[in-house]
């Protein structure tokens, strides 16, 4: 089993770097445009080519891509020629400087030819002062100096230049700015290092930001999951035993019903009859980033469609698999020996037949995480599904990464789970 779990392990990390790469290279490959979604339609072109030269955008797709797997600090690093540290300040922002020799930290700014250092106390105090010792020559005569500005970027200036470049200020608009670098490197840890980067549709870390999503997904997926998986495997037992009787068709045909319906129009058929017509609960879902479960009322219609979409499905599979078990061949020898009728259910017929369904659970608890995002459109519920969706339509490659990653992880996990019950359910199943 060690060895089994192991090569499962692996299995998962390759997995993780090929679908990382395709996600990079779909994303690339899409049509849209990364500024014009971000900025808006009116950017101009010379507002556009600033941003994705900010946002280090126009780098080749390699680049961005070893960028977002390893990190780009390492690089600026180099560049500066000083040790870069990322801290949060006393605001929960975070913030990267560069460390002097002495340990203080320190960042900087233009101010007309002169480079002016901000540099930061044990406390979170700035002291600010001209630096303009810094500056070297290049083999051209261009002084130009590498250093950290507060966009937490790496940055090239060069004196005289006079390059403008455009820029965001909150409240004002775009606003074109003397004195910008040249160059820019965005920092960035990489999300081997546990930094899946900035979301370019938020401008909010994406850790924090899918962390907050992936908690509700669970909750909606988990609160479904737990109240119709016990159901559909009951009903599914039931309607397998008696097979062809008028309980089997009594569950069979609404179990029907209720997996090829869309879930779209489940969900809209709930809100107009409980939400509109009764008024028993919420019809839509508004939590920000308040935890789900303040509000259990929004989730009643979100849980609802998604388990009748799982009590049909589960429920049929179930259905099949205990009505072929009961035609095998040991469970005739098991009531021919004299067994009573309830033992041999129980103790043989049920454990083969919860083989299928278990794979199937398995496989649809990561439907449940990354494939309800119409249900949470539907409702407009703040999940993982629709997350992923508003970065898609944003081409924002960060975020689509780190959620992808985070279904393999899913879709690996459960498949590890199902084979380890597989051996609990049938013991002649061993790994080597």
């Amino acid at each position: 089993m060690a060895k089994f779990i192991l090569r499962r392990f692996f299995l998962m990390l390759l997995t993780m770097v090929l679908v990382s790469v395709a996600v990079f290279l779909i994303t690339e490959a899409s049509p849209g445009n990364v500024a014009r979604n971000v900025l808006g339609s009116f950017v101009t072109k010379e507002q556009e080519k600033s941003f994705l030269n900010q946002m280090g955008l126009d780098e080749p797709i390699l680049v961005r891509y070893l960028h977002w797997l390893v990190g780009s600090d390492w690089m600026a690093e180099r560049k500066v020629g000083l040790e870069l540290k990322r801290v949060t300040s006393e605001e929960g922002f975070e913030e990267w400087w560069a460390v002097k020799a002495g340990g203080s930290l320190v960042r900087w700014k233009m101010k007309g030819n002169d480079l002016i250092a901000l540099e930061r106390g044990p406390q979170g105090e700035i002291t600010t002062y001209t630096d303009n010792d810094r500056w070297k020559t290049n083999e051209q005569g261009t002084s130009f100096f590498w250093g950290i500005n507060d966009q937490n970027q790496a940055v090239k200036w060069e004196k005289g230049e006079g390059k403008e470049s455009w820029k965001f200020v909150m409240g004002t608009g775009w606003m074109k700015s003397a004195g910008a670098p040249t160059e820019y490197i965005p920092l960035k840890k990489g999300f081997v290092r546990g930094d899946p980067g900035i979301s370019l549709r938020t401008g909010r870390p994406v850790s924090k930001s899918l962390g907050i999503r992936l908690r509700n997904s669970l909750v909606l997926a988990g609160s479904a999951f737990v109240i119709i998986m016990p159901i559909a495997l009951f009903l599914g037992i039931a309607a397998g035993l008696r097979e062809g009787s008028f309980l089997d068709r009594g569950l069979s045909i609404p179990g029907m019903m209720f997996s090829v319906i869309p879930e779209f129009v489940t969900g809209i058929f709930l809100i107009l009859i409980l939400a509109q017509w009764l008024d028993l609960v919420p019809g839509a879902t508004v939590f920000g980033e308040k935890a789900p479960w303040t509000r259990p009322d929004m989730l009643v219609l979100p849980v609802l469609t998604l388990a009748l979409i799982e009590l049909g499905y589960i429920l049929r599979i179930t259905r099949a698999s205990m009505a072929e078990v009961m035609q095998q061949a040991f469970v005739r020898t098991a009531f021919l020996k004299g067994l009573p009728y309830w033992q041999v259910i129980f103790k043989h017929a049920v454990r083969n037949a919860l083989i299928a369904p278990i794979t199937v659970i398995m496989l649809h608890i990561n439907w449940m995480m990354s494939g309800i995002v119409i249900v949470e459109v539907v409702f407009g519920y703040p999940g993982l599904g629709k997350y992923l969706l508003d970065s898609a339509l944003y081409k924002d490659v960060a975020a689509l990464e780190a959620g992808a990653m985070i279904m393999v992880l899913i879709a690996v996990g459960t498949q590890l789970i199902a084979d380890i019950v597989y051996t609990f359910l049938n013991p002649r199943i061993r790994y080597t």
